[in-house]
């Protein structure tokens, strides 16, 4: 058989016509319009506030509470025990957000979608400084850069980082409402600028404090509270940084589904219980339930409500005794964690909205202001009225949300009078380091349940005293975490340049701006 060459060469030169026109529109052709390459940013970030929200939550509930001893445990005590090993989260699971966070600042930049890109900018400041406090040192301008092929992240000092992190805010401040697009997909503020603006305001002036015993943050405190139409801040509860739960899931709270032992593996540390108590702080009926054993119901008197001590070993915190007495000891004898946060196993009357995750509030804001004027860092407003506003707003929120989950016994106990502000323990008189430590242990009350904030701050402060429990493994409070293990085999040579400097990765290592 012959072949005729002239048609096979013909065919040959279309085919390859043809293919090569293909090829040209191949990657367009190829698009799957249903798993799209590029995600939008209101498609990026609810999944981000959510995921993160829920991790800084889970952080308080599991680790917050326990070591500023609002809470203690009366099994598996080991976090109550300093018993702490390397801890993934929430290094792992930021890093991750980060990335999304990144990308969102990179479409949104593109598409001059300035709104966006300052929402972006005030979570990554804030997920930087929460995880900063935990760790210390981290990856910073080279992290999350993979895909420019850096795999191998180099360590930055947390001085470097907090300068970083106040860039951002200071950035998304000014980037925030200059472009005129409605933000889609904000379950913190529903797409409202201005709150965003305070938010990143309120942030600024919570990170200048946290370095204060490192740099001098006066000017820069200054500078915002003198220009509030510039730089806003919150102005009232309703303008705070929370995280609104849900009815339905995925937007329950994290614990209203939790198992009703794991709940109650955690009460009321003795701790909290006697401060409350000597200062006849009505909190004591929003942060705890009488126990069991009192038979009161939702609400009690005085005694119905104890405490029992940090850093107990398991067998010892499960037999506890308020009062001495074996027969009167056990779980029963032990008040649960306030309704507010409850399990849905545990009472009929848990609420899967009540427990809003708070990243800062507006009492929060109002005691840093006090510290600033009495240490001398503004001369805007009077310490004294800044710190009674703190702890108005720290007793009127707990009442508006028991309200809300239609708890009116309990709100109506939570009413601030005269009385509790003419106590000699409250009242703001006394030398400098006395009102300090009324500001101080105030904030630490209005700090329960916001992530690990409370512990944040007293590393700083050292207010109140927090004793290590009995059974604790070392005898002092720790005050950082230790770095994920994974890291010494994803990015060993970095990691030992990071504890050189930063010191041995152990939770007694401190961070740079702890100097107590």
């Amino acid at each position: 058989m012959k072949f005729n060459i002239k048609y096979i060469a013909g065919l040959s030169l279309a085919t390859v016509f043809v293919l090569s026109s293909c090829d040209k529109d191949f990657e367009e052709i190829n698009m799957n319009p249903n798993s799209p390459e590029v995600v939008s940013s209101d498609l990026l970030l609810p999944n981000v506030m959510r995921s993160t929200t829920n991790e800084i939550a889970g952080n308080a509930w599991g680790i917050g509470n326990v070591v500023m001893q609002y809470s203690a445990k009366i099994q598996f005590t080991n976090e109550d025990r300093y018993n702490w090993g390397p801890f993934g989260n929430p290094y792992d699971s930021f890093y991750n957000s980060l990335r999304d966070l990144n990308n969102v600042i990179e479409i949104s930049t593109e598409a001059q979608q300035s709104n966006y890109v300052g929402i972006a900018k005030v979570m990554r400041a804030h997920l930087y400084s929460f995880m900063s406090d935990a760790y210390g040192d981290l990856p910073y301008s080279e992290a999350t850069q993979a895909k420019q092929g850096i795999n191998y992240p180099a360590f930055e000092t947390q001085e470097a980082i907090y300068a970083g992190i106040l860039k951002d805010l200071t950035e998304a401040n000014a980037l925030l409402g200059s472009t005129a697009e409605r933000v889609q997909g904000d379950i913190f503020f529903d797409g409202d600028i201005m709150r965003w603006k305070k938010f990143a305001n309120s942030l600024r002036l919570r990170v200048l404090m946290r370095i204060s015993d490192r740099q001098d943050p006066s000017a820069a405190m200054q500078a915002i509270l003198s220009n509030p139409a510039q730089s806003p801040i919150f102005t009232g509860n309703d303008d705070q940084a929370v995280l609104q739960y849900l009815g339905d899931v995925p937007n329950q709270h994290p614990l209203y589904t939790t198992r009703s032992g794991s709940f109650d593996e955690y009460r009321l540390s003795e701790n909290m219980e006697d401060k409350l108590k000597m200062l006849g702080d009505p909190r004591l009926y929003a942060f705890a339930q009488p126990t069991n054993a009192s038979g009161a119901g939702i609400i009690g008197e005085l005694d119905d409500y104890q405490g029992v001590p940090n850093g107990l070993a398991d067998e010892e915190a499960l037999q506890y005794s308020p009062t001495g007495d074996p027969a009167l000891g056990g779980s029963n004898h032990i008040s649960r964690i306030g309704l507010l946060w409850s399990c849905s196993a545990c009472t009929s009357l848990a609420n899967p909205t009540g427990y809003q995750a708070i990243l800062m509030s507006y009492a929060e804001l109002q005691f840093i202001l006090a510290e600033a004027h009495e240490r001398g860092f503004i001369t805007v407003g009077s310490a004294e009225e800044y710190y009674k506003n703190g702890i108005i707003a720290s007793l009127s929120y707990y009442k508006e949300r028991y309200q809300a989950v239609n708890l009116p016994q309990i709100a109506e106990k939570l009413i601030v009078t005269e009385e509790y502000f003419a106590q000699p323990e409250v009242a703001y008189t006394g030398t400098q380091d006395q009102k300090l430590a009324k500001i101080g242990t105030q904030k630490w009350l209005s700090l329960f349940f916001t992530g690990l904030e409370g512990w944040y701050d007293w590393r700083r402060t050292g207010y109140p005293e927090i004793v290590p429990g009995p059974a604790a493994f070392i005898n002092t409070v720790p005050v950082r975490y230790m770095y994920p293990s994974s890291l010494q085999a994803l990015n060993g040579e970095n990691y030992k340049e990071a504890i050189q400097r930063q010191g041995p990765d152990a939770i007694t290592t401190r961070v740079w701006w702890d100097v107590k």
